[in-house]
């Protein structure tokens, strides 16, 4: 008698499975709308969550008009952002200050003005540039992570007038024939703003730097 049981029962389990199918969905979209909702906002009234749910899912009349609605849901979306900025902030900033911190431990290092590290590669006897003067140089810059950004194809002259601030900093101490490397923080690079899709912000960047000739 058991195996007609047995098999009404497993002819009957993909209804049962079926029938409770809806049910399940549903709690597994609360439960992710919930998971969401409780790292966004954590104090949330749930009874008015749900009851605002409950009228738009049925079509029935809302207690707030749209443009109230809309404009609750615009300073939500700008507070988030903003939280997601300070935090990424923070991080970044964080993550610098423990980079520049190693970085200033190592051996030979000599901590300039503004934060600036060098590190002698090279020496060199010749003249040292001023703030006006152009230079020739061959470099090589990697972000912290060691990942390369830039590179002269060739020797290159720049003003220093035109360059970031640590490399003004770094280049005015260096005479020529010198081979440098240099860890410049961000506030003296390209600061809270980065640059474009190479430097994030807060990036402190490193640089090989190579004074070849120093012009007027």
């Amino acid at each position: 008698m058991r195996r007609p049981l047995l098999l009404c029962l497993a002819l009957f389990a993909p209804l049962l499975q079926a029938a409770d199918e809806p049910r399940d969905l549903a709690y597994s979209l609360g439960a992710r709308l919930g998971e969401r909702l409780q790292h966004e906002v954590p104090d949330l009234p749930l009874d008015e969550l749900i009851a605002g749910l409950r009228a738009a899912y049925r079509g029935e009349a809302l207690r707030l008009d749209e443009q109230r609605i809309e404009q609750l849901l615009s300073t939500h979306e700008a507070q988030l952002e903003r939280a997601q900025h300070d935090a990424s902030r923070d991080q970044a900033q964080a993550a610098e200050r423990r980079f520049l911190a190693n970085e200033k431990a190592k051996p030979g290092v000599r901590e300039l003005a503004g934060g600036v590290l060098r590190s002698e590669l090279r020496a060199g006897q010749g003249a040292t540039p001023t703030a006006n003067s152009r230079v020739q140089v061959r470099y090589v810059g990697w972000l912290a992570d060691g990942s390369q950004f830039d590179a002269s194809e060739a020797p290159q002259w720049f003003r220093l007038d035109s360059v970031i601030a640590g490399w003004r900093t770094a280049l005015q101490e260096m005479p020529r024939g010198a081979k440098w490397r240099v860890v410049i923080p961000s506030a003296q690079a390209y600061g809270a703003e980065g640059a474009g899709d190479l430097i994030p912000p807060y990036a402190p960047l490193v640089f090989e730097i190579e004074l070849l000739e120093v012009g007027k």
